[in-house]
């Protein structure tokens, strides 16, 4: 049997670790097998999570999908968890939108699109990270959020080819250095962990910086 790692499991399913380690404490996901300090996650929890995922984009909340998956760990046959569905459930909520109200056709959209943050849907701009889409979405000018996204985008662009480079070339050596199979998993994990704290922690500086100003 397959295992993984937590980082493994959230490279796998998309979830990031933050979300995993919820849907665990909310009873989502079934607890990973323990050996000492380390856990392990398989299959089962990667399918878990691709269901959660599928249930959250359908509209289904936290509260209904714990109780789906209750009643799939009791052993319910198909018959009853779809009753289950219709009585307690009821009908999904639907799931957000993610388009923008601006011009799919503008000079912002078709950056947008070519940096890969959105596309056109049926003449629409839809943005594709549903959290950026969720901010975006709910903002009053949507405009000055994306030209914000824009800014960033087109400022980090070039630093994150090199990045990305570093990091893949550091792994070809190691992978030279016959260090084992986890290593594209783990560098990836490792670079994109450093980019985000650092960022995290220079942007927190610099929002304290403005506050005293």
């Amino acid at each position: 049997m397959v295992e993984y790692r937590l980082g493994e499991l959230s490279e796998l399913s998309g979830v990031s670790i933050r979300n995993i380690r919820a849907y665990r404490e909310r009873g989502l996901l079934d607890p990973p097998r323990r050996e000492g300090r380390s856990a392990y996650y398989d299959g089962r929890h990667l399918s878990q999570l691709g269901t959660i995922n599928e249930l959250l984009r359908k509209g289904y909340t936290s509260a209904h999908i714990a109780e789906f998956l209750s009643s799939m760990r009791e052993g319910h046959d198909l018959a009853d968890i779809l009753g289950l569905q219709q009585a307690v459930f009821g009908e999904p909520h639907p799931a957000p939108t993610a388009a923008v109200d601006i011009d799919a056709d503008g000079d912002e959209a078709r950056r947008l699109v070519r940096h890969g943050l959105a596309e056109v849907v049926d003449g629409r701009l839809t943005l594709v990270d549903p959290n950026i889409a969720e901010v975006v979405v709910a903002a009053d000018e949507p405009l000055r959020y994306v030209q914000t996204i824009l800014r960033v985008a087109d400022g980090v662009a070039d630093q994150l080819d090199e990045l990305a480079k570093s990091v893949v070339e550091s792994l070809e050596e190691s992978l030279l250095a016959g260090d084992g199979q986890r290593l594209a998993t783990d560098y990836q994990t490792l670079g994109r962990r450093v980019v985000t704290d650092r960022f995290e922690d220079v942007l927190q500086r610099y929002l304290t910086a403005a506050d005293k100003g």
